[in-house]
């Protein structure tokens, strides 16, 4: 086998190995922790949707602090709760991987909203102009950074992507509601099922006996 065929299959490997570990830190972070929890499925979903809701925001680096402010609001004045530790994992569907994506997304949707069809810049151009307006000085300290995320959010095309965030924001919290309430459902269906049957089958063996 040539050079070129073993550093082309070492990549593949990594490349395989990136997804591999991937996947994996998604299924322990958001998976196991609907299957652990002890709570009823609703309260559970409620994290869930809850955390998708600000996942598809442009929030990303901030988005656990406003899943904070949520569960102190929604407790307090509003007397409704929801699972905070989950709410706060599942912001983490957006991050520093999906992070461009996502945003271009939001701005396109915007641009549309807005009718600013004219205006509808490729990807390229977005990260260009991203790279302008949002790249602060990393020896800013972490509260200064947020201000400053902020600030520059509304400069230029910020508007757009707030307002394109919107049908996201709100499709992604009801998806993930929905979906989490009936993968807690069917897990425990199933788990009720398993345990009936391994009692019935204990049971049996010992009337054999």
């Amino acid at each position: 086998m040539s050079t070129s065929d073993n550093s082309m299959s070492k990549r593949r490997l990594q490349t395989f190995s990136r997804w591999d570990r991937f996947k994996r830190a998604c299924r322990l972070r958001l998976v196991v922790p609907l299957k652990r929890s002890v709570h009823s499925p609703t309260h559970i979903a409620r994290g869930v949707g809850i955390g998708m809701f600000w996942a598809m925001t442009p929030t990303v680096g901030i988005q656990m602090i406003f899943c904070f402010i949520t569960w102190v609001v929604a407790r307090r004045i509003f007397n409704w709760d929801f699972h905070l530790l989950i709410s706060l994992a599942w912001t983490w569907i957006t991050n520093v991987l999906t992070l461009l994506p996502s945003y271009y997304l939001f701005f396109l949707t915007g641009q549309i909203i807005l009718g600013r069809f004219d205006d509808l810049s490729g990807y390229n151009e977005f990260l260009i102009s991203y790279d302008k307006n949002f790249a602060a000085d990393g020896s800013v300290g972490y509260w200064e950074g947020v201000w400053l995320y902020v600030v520059l959010l509304f400069k230029g095309w910020g508007v757009p992507m707030l307002i394109g965030c919107g049908p996201w924001a709100v499709l992604g919290g009801w998806a993930g509601y929905a979906w989490s309430l009936k993968f807690i459902n069917g897990y425990r269906s199933a788990k009720l099922r398993r345990n009936t049957h391994r009692i019935k089958k204990s049971e049996d063996i010992k009337e054999t006996e």
